[in-house]
């Protein structure tokens, strides 16, 4: 068979899965919401500007095999599109090239039968435009020839690279390609000059602004739309009820990765395309350290297991975590821990509301709590006394990233934050031996309404009657044998 009928060939099969794979989601957000959003982000821009938008790169995991992709949230709010290799301009005034006017423009990924058999189907210039509905939209090696002079503008937005974009050396519409392209297209290098004048830095002239962009993305993001609360509440209800059946499940003899392949089986039951960051299932001491993500621990015994797991649901990720008794049964000591930061957690939930200040309330009412407690149970000695047992602040914003973007002020109707007191005593901690080892945090989402917080995740026990009440019931798992190796 020579390579032109092969190539035809490739091209039919192709042609057939594309008309095959129909049975997919349907609750995406739509053309209209990235649309708007675009619209919005174009009415906050400055005077006669372009914000410049990159897709993240493809991340080599080991030899000639990848990581998983994921796009820049940014990209991926603004436009819908999923692939790599792509930029995306957006004008704040319209320009013209000929008898063409345009707002706004998109350079993506060539359709490539032979890639598109390896690594799954692209949708090339026809498909953005139809499907994500841009008037715009080229082939990344057209950007080459971009009809647009980056020097008569007063600000070029974007946010700064970091020279971390690996050059495949095989495609010059590669991201590397584009990305060194537009630098020279926008004079990036001046930007980096700097000459000594006067024992003073004075750096080159330029229109290059590589801050001011997160500020105006930021001031949309912070704020949910409708259609983005909803796949935020399916996000925070599936991982809640993947803390719900690993209650069911969990038994001593548990290892931390198992417990981690209870909470993902459950996300992935429910068509989840990703975990909105490495799991975290830490067991007795190993809670202790905030952003455990080994989770190799054979056997979670008599101990608590605290499990910091997020859900990321059409590109919004949840954030849940519970702590629970391996054995189904708080001991003393390490109920009084919970219980207390359950009581931090209620007072900071009861001050997320319309105008609240993240670290001033929320904060304030949660440790203030814990520290008081801490004194009680002989752990400290005074509430002014400087520790690390609480060493974190007690909330983030979540939406298209787990800590997204926010300008982090009063805040406002249909905001989303987390609220998450915890407690830690590592081993050698400077108070009596019983309390060493426990680890506790209870983190929640809960979305600020003009009728008071509402929490998303909600579902999941909280209190420690009512998880001890939830380790009692059956679980299905439990009848999921597997041989033993040798």
């Amino acid at each position: 068979m020579n390579a032109k009928i092969l190539f035809r060939a490739i091209t039919f099969l192709l042609t057939l899965v594309t008309f095959a794979q129909t049975d997919l989601p349907q609750d995406y957000l739509k053309s209209d919401f990235h649309n708007e959003r675009r619209e919005l982000l174009r009415k906050s821009m400055p005077a006669n500007s372009v914000a410049v938008f990159f897709a993240n790169p493809v991340r080599n995991r080991a030899n000639d095999v990848d990581y998983i992709y994921h796009q820049d949230p940014n990209f991926m709010y603004l436009s819908g599109y999923k692939e790599p290799n792509a930029v995306l301009l957006i004008f704040s005034d319209n320009q013209v090239d000929g008898d063409v006017s345009f707002n706004e423009l998109i350079y993506v990924q060539k359709r490539n039968p032979m890639a598109e058999m390896w690594y799954g189907r692209r949708l090339g210039v026809e498909r953005v435009g139809s499907d994500l509905d841009f008037s715009n939209a080229f082939n990344g090696e057209d950007f080459k020839d971009i009809p647009v002079d980056f020097s008569k503008f007063d600000k070029v937005l974007f946010k700064d690279f970091q020279n971390d974009v690996r050059d495949s050396k095989r495609d010059d519409a590669d991201l590397y390609s584009l990305i060194e392209q537009f630098k020279t297209k926008a004079s990036y290098e001046a930007m980096q000059v700097q000459l000594p004048a006067n024992d003073k830095i004075v750096t080159s002239k330029t229109n290059i602004d590589v801050k001011s962009l997160r500020t105006l993305m930021a001031s949309l993001r912070e704020i949910k739309t409708e259609e983005e609360l909803v796949l935020l509440k399916k996000a925070c209800e599936i991982s809640a009820i993947g803390q719900i059946e690993i209650m069911k499940a969990m038994h001593p003899g548990m290892s931390e990765a198992e417990i981690q392949g209870v909470h993902e089986f459950v996300y992935k039951k429910y068509g989840v395309e990703y975990e909105g960051y490495p799991s975290i299932v830490g067991a007795g001491n190993n809670g202790c350290v905030l952003h455990y993500i080994e989770n190799t621990k054979m056997s979670a015994g008599k101990e608590m297991v605290l499990m910091d797991l997020g859900a990321e649901y059409h590109g919004y990720t949840a954030d849940v975590t519970r702590t629970i008794p391996a054995n189904g049964k708080f001991n003393k000591e390490q109920k009084s821990i919970y219980d207390l930061v359950y009581k931090a957690q209620e007072a900071g939930i009861a001050k997320t509301v319309i105008g609240s200040d993240m670290r001033k309330d929320i904060d304030k009412a949660g440790r203030d709590i814990i520290n008081q407690g801490l004194v009680d149970l002989g752990i400290i000695d005074s509430i002014t006394q400087k520790h690390l047992y609480f060493p974190h602040g007690t909330s983030h914003h979540i939406g298209m990233d787990v800590h997204d973007l926010s300008n982090r002020g009063p805040l406002k109707e249909n905001m989303i934050i987390t609220v998450e007191p915890g407690i830690y005593i590592p081993e050698g901690s400077k108070c009596d031996e019983k309390w060493w080892g426990i680890a506790v945090r209870i983190e929640d989402c809960i979305l600020i309404t003009k009728d008071g917080p509402v929490n998303y995740s909600g579902m999941a026990p909280r209190s420690s009657d009512d998880i001890e009440e939830m380790m009692k019931e059956e679980s299905i798992l439990n009848a999921f044998k597997l041989p033993k190796l040798d």
